[in-house]
C-alpha cells in the first residue's frame, strides 16, 4: 500500500525528497487535503496549521521546522516501518 503524505507548499523540497523515496504527495492548500493524508509535514510556524493537528488528519504530523529533507523523510520512514 503507498501512503499519501501531506506537505505544506513551501516545503517544496522535502516534497522532492519523498517523492523520490516513494511515497505519494499532495500540496496541502486546504484543510480538506489533509484528510487524504495518512500523515502531514508542516513547517510549525503555525502550531495549528488549518487545524491538521487536531480534526483533519488522524495520523501523524511532522513538524519540519530545524530538519532537513533527509530526516523529515526518515521520521516518514518510521511512522510506516
Amino acid at each position: 500500500m503507498s501512503h499519501i503524505i501531506g506537505v505544506e507548499e513551501s516545503l517544496t523540497n522535502v516534497e522532492q525528497a519523498l517523492k523520490a523515496k516513494g511515497y505519494d504527495v499532495v500540496q496541502l492548500r486546504k484543510e480538506e487535503d489533509a484528510k487524504k493524508c495518512d500523515c502531514c509535514v508542516v513547517t510549525g510556524q503555525d502550531d495549528n496549521f488549518m487545524g491538521i493537528s487536531e480534526t483533519a488528519i488522524e495520523g501523524p504530523v511532522i513538524e519540519a521546522s530545524g530538519l532537513s529533507a533527509d530526516e523529515i523523510v526518515e521520521r516518514v520512514d518510521k511512522v510506516f516501518h
